[in-house]
């Protein structure tokens, strides 16, 4: 049976809204990728070339703390020189980040002499390419692409990103483009630039504007932009939680995307630092116990400038903000400053031992209260206060007890608790390389001499540890449990 085809030409429409760049994904694997800069932008583009398998190279005769930073978490080689067109031999891509026109410039048409690809940082007309915003999910990136994923996935993705994204979005980012050049010259402070178009693309701008209000829309953009000047700022004391990325609350989560500053502890893990957004200012104020590298009341002065500033700021602690993470210092100084702040709750280190060995922290029939506790008092003297809680039955938790456990144990016994009272030992609670240890009271008073457990330690101590499922857990002294199994 013939198949009759129909002759009649087809008429093709070109699209309306058609795009000024293609875009494609370069192999960067194994290939060198240059950064030539010494500041905060060029951090940046290390901390975006950290999430693919890029060889890093940064060139720069001196490089500021934000970027030594990035340098070390990624590895990066840093090149000590000023900038030079040879360093180009064999690399695959290079971005300019030197923060001057006419030094940009220079890089950039060394680079093309060279043939290499080249994006100078916030200068779109010098650029070869552009870098979009990315989402890591390795190994999937949210990007609409069929290749590694498959064309069924890669069709499902682009359904989704497509119901996402409002049809008045290509609308909303030409209204940004009219106040680019408005915002540049109003707003000279970087951060407090990027704080404006934070709140341009998540505000009543875009809120207008995709319900068909343009005029209104505009008008809130001059409104915020008009505002800027004097915008206070905002500060969150959110809570990291013990460690694990996926413990982290969905509002921290949300407050690391919108903060322009992240001022984080030493106790807070790189992987949760990195889930802010990757041109945020972070600053490192490394509060660790017996090595406090910024007292806190510089800590609390730091959090009020730059309230001042006008910008969002995460204070990112370990845990939660108000268990022994001396939030109500800050809090106090906020408020003697004028500044709003929020408190974010995170899990605190109790939580997350318990959790992780099973431990039950309140028993029926067996602890009904639950004590919270901490090794030091204000003037680093142990503290015995709760002793007498833990004899009527109460669970207690000690944070930062590992090097005054033996005062600890001495000090519960000779108050009346018995030696043999069941104790759990969490180091590195919910991390990946967390440790459980098992023993009684009386084994507490090894703890400060296990110099190989140097991890920050949650010490549970009462008679619900009992009903932990801490079968495999370690000895907490190894030499009385052997003698114990041989008898």
């Amino acid at each position: 049976m013939a198949v009759r085809r129909d002759k009649t030409p087809k008429t093709l429409k070109r699209p309306e809204n058609r795009l000024d760049v293609f875009p494609a994904f370069m192999k960067v694997a194994g290939q060198r990728v240059l950064v030539v800069g010494h500041g905060g932008e060029a951090a940046a583009k290390v901390r975006l070339l950290g999430e693919t398998n890029a060889e890093i190279v940064v060139i720069g005769e001196t490089v500021d703390a934000d970027l030594q930073e990035a340098i070390d978490l990624f590895e990066a080689e840093h090149v000590a020189e000023a900038f030079r067109p040879a360093h180009l031999n064999g690399a695959a891509l290079v971005f300019s980040a030197r923060e001057d026109w006419d030094l940009d410039k220079a890089v950039v048409d060394a680079a093309r002499i060279f043939g290499v690809p080249v994006n100078a940082v916030d200068k779109p007309e010098l650029c070869d390419f552009y870098t979009g915003a990315l989402v890591n999910r390795a190994p999937i990136a949210v990007a609409i692409t069929s290749t590694g994923v498959g064309p069924v996935l890669s069709r499902h993705i682009r359904a989704r990103i497509e119901a996402m994204l409002p049809r008045a979005t290509g609308e909303l980012a030409r209204l940004a483009e009219s106040f680019r050049d408005a915002a540049t010259k109003v707003i000279r402070d970087g951060a407090l630039r990027r704080n404006f178009w934070a709140r341009f693309f998540s505000g009543a701008v875009a809120t207008n504007l995709y319900a068909g209000k343009a005029d209104i829309a505009r008008a809130e953009a001059q409104r915020l932009l008009n505002s800027m000047a004097d915008e206070p700022g905002f500060v969150w004391l959110v809570g990291a939680g013990p460690g694990a990325e996926d413990l982290l609350t969905l509002r921290a989560q949300r407050l690391l995307q919108e903060a322009d500053v992240i001022v984080h502890d030493a106790l807070v893990p790189a992987g949760v630092i990195a889930m802010g957004r990757r041109d945020a200012e972070r600053i490192s104020v490394g509060k660790r116990k017996g090595a406090h590298s910024v007292p806190q009341a510089e800590i609390c002065e730091l959090l009020v400038k730059l309230g001042r500033k006008g910008l969002k700021v995460v204070r990112l602690k370990a845990g939660d903000p108000m268990i022994f993470g001396r939030a109500a210092e800050e809090m106090e100084a906020l408020r003697e400053g004028g500044i709003g702040f929020e408190v974010v709750p995170g899990v605190t280190a109790a939580f997350a031992a318990a959790a992780s060995a099973q431990i039950p922290l309140t028993l029926r029939g067996v602890a009904s209260n639950l004590v919270f506790a901490t090794g030091h008092n204000a003037k680093s003297e142990t503290l015995p206060d709760w002793a007498g809680l833990a004899l009527k039955g109460a669970t207690v938790a000690v944070y930062m007890g590992r090097t005054v456990a033996a005062a600890v144990a001495d000090k519960m016994i000779n108050a009346g608790l018995k030696p043999d009272t069941p104790v759990a030992v969490i180091e590195n609670a919910a991390h990946p390389d967390e440790r459980q240890f098992a023993g009684t009271l009386s084994d507490l008073a090894i703890l400060s001499n296990r110099a190989e457990i140097d991890g920050p330690v949650l010490i549970v101590i009462g008679e619900a540890v009992g009903h932990a499922a801490l079968e495999h857990a370690e000895p907490l002294a190894p030499q009385r449990a052997a003698r114990v199994a041989a008898a």
